[in-house]
């Protein structure tokens, strides 16, 4: 028998509703009835309040709980979170990355196209010096 079928035949053997049960756990009606459902399990406080509430011991409350089941969803959750975060880590890494690396090549440019124009400025120095008769590398007027 799972774990929700045995609250639910538990409750209905002490003749109680799920609200009278709720108020004894400290939690609500709807809480109990997802516990009936299966739709959650209650933590380990609320276990131990129950086994002491119905005197059993908590392996006879959980024993047909599938515990590799609740820890494989605990762990998927766990997971993806973590895949969650570390995404958006590497996402800002790259984003930064990408920001410096483009300041870096404009930066890169604009100092080579500095030293291109010097460059070319001294070159044409250099052949007007050697050649002053010539108009083609420097022209006067």
């Amino acid at each position: 028998m799972k774990f929700n079928e045995k609250l639910l035949k538990l409750r209905k053997e002490k003749g109680l509703s799920q609200e009278e049960l709720g108020m004894e756990m400290e939690v609500s009606r709807q809480t109990i009835s997802k516990w009936e459902a299966g739709q959650s399990y209650p933590d380990f406080t609320r276990l131990v309040m129950l086994s002491d509430f119905f005197d059993m011991t908590l392996d006879e409350l959980v024993k047909d709980i599938d515990v590799q089941e609740v820890r494989e969803n605990s762990l998927t959750n766990e997971k993806i979170d973590s895949i969650y975060r570390v995404s958006q880590a590497v996402d800002s890494i790259f984003h930064n990355e990408t920001l410096k690396g483009a300041i870096k090549g404009i930066k890169w440019f604009i100092a080579g196209s500095c030293i291109f124009i010097c460059l070319v400025m001294i070159v044409s120095l250099i052949l007007h010096l050697i050649y002053p008769e010539s108009n083609t590398f420097w022209l006067t007027y």
